[in-house]
């Protein structure tokens, strides 16, 4: 079986690194951008602090879509990129702005799925989307180096999982200048989410040496960083540290897959509109204990990565102490660690198991998996 692995074209890390996109516009002949930014970053100048590269460019922005995009922010989108006269999109934000630009951008070179709906999944698009430019403001998601993107179908309550070759920027710059104004609350749910990415990557049915090789690193710089982000968001080594990290997460998740973490993580954003990292973090050490009879061995290795010394420890000591490091991490930074917390009602769990058993994620969990037994996991964390 041969082993495929996709990456963007060009990418720019380093405080600053914005600099260098005026450059890059004018090198590919782009003439007027598209940009897709959320309304806090407008609000708050970090937009701005990517418009003051750009003299001489024309550009227009649309910022009308939600935390969460949709189905209708996509089509609003591609309407709005279809008039607008620009040739190549620049997507500054997190993962809703970029998922965002995505959609349009593959809608608007590929037609035919104009009800979005239909990309659900590993659709047939025929051509490239309009040139992408992603500048992430958050250190979790990567979605400016995968092939992935979530939109959510208002219609059915449901986030889809979308993965395309086709969709993946020409061009990113990780700038951990831009990630400076996260507040506490978002470095910490970030993070958690770009860790959820490296340990699921790292295990998950698909995961092989190359990929390994990025997700442990990740795993390293994470747990050695991700503190120090959250606690001094003015600690430009942390954040520098964690946008590597999330990035390199994101080159092997995106080739190999994820799993039931996501799985379960999706419906709680698409029906409650719970922030992905947090539900990420709040499930990872719960879907960890299920999956370890499958994946002690790499647990180990999670362990160590993590600072444990797991010298002298027996496999199944060193993968529980791996377990003990992720809750431990989580506890540190804060975040919730039950469904309770989060206000999801215990009636919701069984249409919640429904909707996280269907997900494309659940495919690639190392562990075979029910339906009743993500409905118990649920419980569990509940």
């Amino acid at each position: 079986m041969a082993n495929r692995f996709i990456l963007n074209e060009t990418s720019y890390f380093g405080c600053g690194a914005r600099k260098e996109l005026k450059h890059e516009i004018v090198r590919r002949n782009f003439r007027k951008a598209f940009i897709v930014a959320d309304k806090d970053l407008i609000k708050f100048g970090t937009v701005d602090m990517v418009t003051e590269e750009l003299s001489g460019i024309s550009y227009e922005i649309f910022s009308d879509f939600k935390a969460n995009p949709t189905v209708k922010n996509v089509k609003d989108g591609v309407a709005a990129f279809n008039v607008s006269g620009a040739d190549f999109i620049i997507a500054i934000g997190g993962g809703s702005s970029i998922d965002t630009a995505k959609g349009i951008a593959i809608v608007a070179n590929n037609p035919e799925f104009d009800d979005v709906v239909s990309l659900e999944g590993t659709a047939a698009t025929k051509s490239k989307c309009v040139p992408i430019v992603a500048l992430p403001t958050t250190a979790g998601t990567a979605a400016e180096v995968t092939i992935n993107y979530v939109i959510i179908d208002e219609e059915t309550g449901r986030k889809m999982v979308c993965v395309d070759p086709n969709d993946i920027p020409v061009l990113a710059i990780i700038d951990a200048e831009l990630m400076a104004s996260m507040p506490k609350g978002l470095t910490a749910a970030t993070g958690m989410d770009a860790l959820t990415h490296a340990i699921e990557g790292y295990i998950t049915k698909g995961a092989w040496e190359l990929s390994d090789m990025f997700e442990l690193k990740a795993i390293e710089l994470i747990s050695q960083n991700l503190r120090a982000a959250t606690a001094n968001g003015k600690d430009m080594v942390a954040r520098e540290n964690m946008a590597l990290a999330q990035y390199i997460a994101g080159m092997a998740f995106s080739n190999v897959g994820l799993g039931c973490v996501h799985s379960m993580a999706h419906p709680l954003g698409a029906r409650f509109d719970i922030a992905h990292g947090v539900a990420n973090a709040l499930l990872l050490p719960i879907v960890m204990e299920f999956n370890m009879p499958a994946a002690k061995r790499k647990y180990c290795k999670i362990a160590g990565a993590m600072g444990v010394d797991i010298t002298g420890l027996s496999e199944e000591e060193g993968a529980k102490a791996a377990v003990e490091a992720v809750k431990k991490l989580s506890l540190d930074l804060g975040i919730p660690q039950t469904l309770r917390e989060i206000k999801i009602p215990e009636t919701a769990l069984g249409q919640l198991a429904k909707d996280a058993f269907a997900d494309v994620c659940t495919g690639g969990n190392p562990r075979e998996i029910t339906e009743a037994d993500i409905l118990g996991l649920y419980k569990k964390a509940y």
